[in-house]
């Protein structure tokens, strides 16, 4: 998951011609993990803290490790970047942490929320954050990326919704659950047409256009072929790694 935001930044980073910023980078690679594992394995640990495996220790520890790493880096950039990325953190702690309800429910439970909150947070983190770090965040481009970034993930976590219909709750109203599998196949479709439109009026190079139309086409062939009972990696691995293989299309062009 990490490894796949880290792609997405460094492809904002390679759209606008931006030079690398470490830092930045790191700072959300290494955050990514933070709030990952705490959005995983939060609830899992305050039920069993006492008697908790020895991999979920290693887990907490890895975890705060990267945490230390996140603080580190986060000293490095700039202050104002650091500010931006405080409400795309407070909005990952509440998508795990009830306090909706009597404190009963979090950002996850609520109808629909779950998916624009990842989203939104992923665009914050691999678009908004890199671009405004470079003071280029105003353009007209750089809103046409960020709402097709905006679509992309939506459609990247259409599988995992599938996938997940048989262990969400009844009260969970994913878009598969609401409007069924086929038609949120045709969702995912329309986003992706949509999100090739918006590709199309925000570059004009070929190096950049080429690889999005390789990426273009393995998410409607991974989307389409998303079912209930789909192996364990296909989501958690293949669909994920999608943005990793964006990236090396991108740097194949690059380097072509």
């Amino acid at each position: 998951m990490a490894i796949a935001v880290y792609s997405f930044v460094r492809i904002t980073e390679m759209y606008f011609k931006l030079p690398p910023n470490e830092n930045l980078d790191y700072f959300i690679f290494c955050g990514t993990i933070t709030g990952y594992n705490f959005v995983k394995y939060a609830g899992v640990a305050k039920l069993h803290h006492k008697s908790l495996t020895n991999d979920l220790k290693i887990i907490q520890i890895f975890s705060f490790l990267c945490f230390l790493a996140m603080c580190y880096y986060g000293c490095l950039i700039d202050f104002k970047t650091l500010l931006l990325s405080l409400p795309l953190a407070l909005l990952t702690v509440l998508y795990a942490v009830p306090f909706l309800s009597g404190f009963a429910k979090n950002l996850r439970e609520i109808s629909y929320l779950k998916i624009i909150v990842v989203a939104f947070v992923w665009t914050g983190f691999t678009v908004l954050i890199p671009l405004f770090d470079a003071g280029k965040e105003g353009t007209l481009s750089a809103v046409f990326y960020a709402i097709q970034r905006f679509l992309l993930v939506i459609v990247l976590i259409l599988p995992f919704d599938i996938r997940d219909m048989k262990f969400d709750a009844i009260s969970l109203q994913t878009i598969p659950k609401k409007i069924g599998i086929d038609s949120t196949k045709k969702l995912g479709v329309a986003l992706l047409v949509f999100s090739l439109v918006l590709e199309f009026m925000s570059s004009t190079e070929i190096t950049v256009k080429s690889p999005f139309m390789l990426f273009f086409f393995l998410m409607i062939i991974f989307l389409m072929r998303a079912k209930i009972n789909q192996s364990k990696y296909y989501s958690s691995f293949w669909v994920e790694s999608l943005p990793i293989v964006w990236l090396l299309f991108l740097l194949g062009f690059h380097n072509f």
